[in-house]
């Protein structure tokens, strides 16, 4: 009876459309939660509001019960069953939520309670939202397109949050412990991103834990997570942890149920699960399977890049610049100085000699214009200057210092653009280009910076304490991590990897110290990504890594040639046969997109900028002799040139 009485202080409970209306007539914000008679309010989160009441103790902050069945206004609504909370601040509507998602209801009511505050306080108007649940005076017979409330659209999250995927598996479902287990989530300072409830069937099951077909509990395990409601969450970091996979692992504890009560006993496994098939909740092994993972189960879920501007959040994009032959060649410094001035970094930058081909494929959209020859003998005069360009609105805010395409037009308009500012003498064409749109972006920059792929190894010697700091910098990275396997190499592995050292004095000592522990395998996808992750390795010698750049991994984590910590193919074709050493036979995604018509030709790079530690000198005779890696520049032939196809280019490139 007591709890009752504390739950009833808590929800006012409104039972006819009198009191509905003296409710709509609170001054604050009061959160609804609309349920039917025979099945009464949504029980499962009365825990929850009273811990927010509790936590913000505001007096403009009320909760109340709506019985459907009797209310004129939520005619609509009865004979429903699932969970619905409406949001009314100044007797209006502000905010729907359907679904018993704890954190986003929590997260709904602070930010709404903040929205009515400012409101009161400063004046304004409230945003309104309409339901097709509710009876209003101002419905009519012609149905209206339902307005969605902005917790309804696509998560969207920064790139730079790592998120790992948790199931709160069914048999702690089924013995009520799943806002139990919720609630010490978020008090262990995880972030719940997104929360559904689901019941996945056997093929669903089977598809999620694929990976496991080959052990004998695979059956067992499929139809025990069909067996009943799961609840599905994308958790992100702690505060202070840079990777939240790790933290959650150790806070859910080993997956065997007896060892976590031993090792773990305040895990969530230890307490809550009863063997190991049953240990209550499910978290991803590493970064890629939680990206895997995410895809699954959330296929709406997106990361995007974004920076604070004025304590909000900015998307951060790509844009690509082309300074062609004529300019680049007296006014490069300059044009760099003015795209830096202007807000934007430099992600990529790539001088090419462009054939007459890959000028036609790349603007295939023009071959038939008049400008074209001239456009076509400017880009094959020389080596054109490549860059992709990043910050927030990159696309728009280039092609506004850009200026008019038509060269006239931008001197007499626009004097201060770039295109006014960087032309040639007697000629028609301007010398700058820029993408019109986002999407248009990627396939130009994909054009000029096909994606490569890596061989990537993290040594025994790494394993124990740095593996996790690794992983997480080849994230930050931004290398996509395709594949990754985690092995003891055998002597024979060993031997076989590093074969073109078998005749080395070194050689013996290098396989015994590759097979003494668990090394990491990662296939690494990114632009320019051979020299990307050579520069992130830095020099063999930790010692001279040390000295020139001292924030590489192996000047941070290495302590000798042999001790090294990681490991890095020398250029494109040695990292292919490493690669189908290590993972076999692997298509790429180059290999799959040659039938898109286009047929691009090899882009034949003449100079790349790239950070390589390899260019700053050479290294003792022991240290290149020791090398595995085999100090030297990647190939310059790029050997992955996609041809996407593309959308509208850029304005005319001419000046009539």
């Amino acid at each position: 009876m007591a709890a009752k009485k504390k739950d009833a202080s808590l929800q006012a409970c409104v039972t006819n459309q009198e009191q509905w209306e003296e409710m709509l007539a609170t001054k604050g914000l009061t959160v609804v939660d609309v349920n039917q008679q025979w099945c009464g309010p949504c029980r499962a989160v009365v825990s929850l509001l009273r811990k927010i009441k509790n936590e913000l103790g505001d007096d403009l902050l009320h909760f109340a019960t709506a019985e459907a069945d009797s209310i004129d206004a939520l005619e609509r609504y009865r004979g429903k069953c699932e969970p619905t909370f409406l949001f009314y601040g100044g007797g209006e509507l502000v905010a729907v939520l359907r679904g018993a998602n704890a954190p986003l209801l929590q997260k709904m009511i602070v930010e709404e309670l903040a929205k009515e505050k400012m409101v009161l306080e400063q004046g304004g108007e409230r945003k309104v939202v309409k339901d097709d649940g509710l009876l209003t005076d101002e419905n009519t017979e012609e149905e209206e397109t339902p307005q969605l409330s902005e917790y309804e659209e696509s998560i969207t999250v920064p790139v730079s949050k790592s998120y790992t995927v948790t199931i709160i598996k069914p048999d702690a479902v089924a013995h009520g412990k799943a806002n139990e287990i919720i609630m010490k989530i978020q008090d262990a300072g995880f972030e719940i991103l997104a929360h559904e409830e689901r019941t996945l069937t056997e093929d669903e099951a089977r598809d999620f834990y694929q990976h496991k077909a080959a052990e004998e509990c695979f059956q067992d395990l499929v139809q025990f997570m069909s067996s009943g409601p799961s609840h599905i969450l994308v958790l992100s970091q702690v505060e202070g942890s840079a990777n939240v996979v790790p933290a959650w692992r150790e806070f859910i504890g080993p997956a065997d149920v007896e060892e976590a009560r031993r090792e773990k006993p305040e895990s969530l496994r230890a307490q809550y699960g009863t063997q190991p098939l049953f240990n209550a909740v499910h978290g991803s092994e590493d970064s890629d399977q939680a990206s895997r993972e995410l895809a699954f189960f959330f296929p709406n879920f997106r990361t995007a890049l974004v920076t604070e501007q004025d304590g909000e959040e900015e998307r951060v994009e790509r844009t690509l610049a082309l300074i062609r032959p004529d300019v680049a060649r007296e006014n490069r410094e300059d044009i760099l100085a003015q795209i830096h001035n202007s807000g934007f970094s430099v992600a990529l930058q790539r001088e090419v000699m462009l054939t007459e081909e890959q000028v036609r494929q790349f603007y295939f959209q023009h071959v038939e214009e008049d400008y074209f020859p001239a456009l076509l003998r400017s880009m094959t005069s020389g080596p054109v200057l490549a860059l992709a360009l990043a910050r927030t609105g990159a696309v728009d805010h280039w092609r506004s210092i850009l200026g008019p395409a038509d060269v006239k037009k931008a001197k007499e308009e626009s004097p201060d653009c770039l295109r006014a500012q960087f032309t040639v003498e007697n000629e028609t064409i301007n010398q700058l280009h820029g993408s019109r749109s986002q999407e248009e972006a990627e396939r130009e920059i994909d054009f000029f910076f096909p994606k490569q792929r890596t061989l990537a190894v993290i040594k025994p010697d790494a394993m124990e304490e740095h593996k996790e700091k690794i992983l997480e910098e080849i994230h930050a990275g931004g290398f996509s991590v395709t594949q990754l396997k985690e092995t003891v190499l055998s002597r024979e592995m060993a031997e076989e990897f590093y074969r073109e050292h078998r005749e080395k004095p070194f050689f013996g000592q290098l396989v015994e110290f590759m097979c003494r522990g668990p090394c990491m395998m990662l296939l690494l996808t990114k632009e320019n990504a051979v020299e990307e992750w050579r520069a992130m390795m830095g020099p063999t010698d930790p010692d001279q890594a040390k000295e020139t750049y001292p924030d590489s991994l192996r000047a941070r984590f290495a302590s000798d040639i042999l001790h090294n910590s990681v490991h890095g193919a020398s250029n494109e074709q040695h990292a292919a046969e490493k690669i189908r050493f290590i993972f076999g036979e692997i298509c790429t995604e180059a290999e799959n997109n040659t039938g898109d018509g286009q047929g691009a030709g090899t882009i034949s790079v003449e100079q790349e900028d790239s950070s390589a530690e390899e260019n700053t000198g050479m290294l003792q005779s022991q240290s290149e002799e020791m090398s595995e890696n085999q100090q030297q520049e990647a190939d310059p032939q790029s050997s992955n040139p996609c041809s996407p196809q593309r959308g509208e280019n850029d304005d005319p490139e001419r000046s009539a």
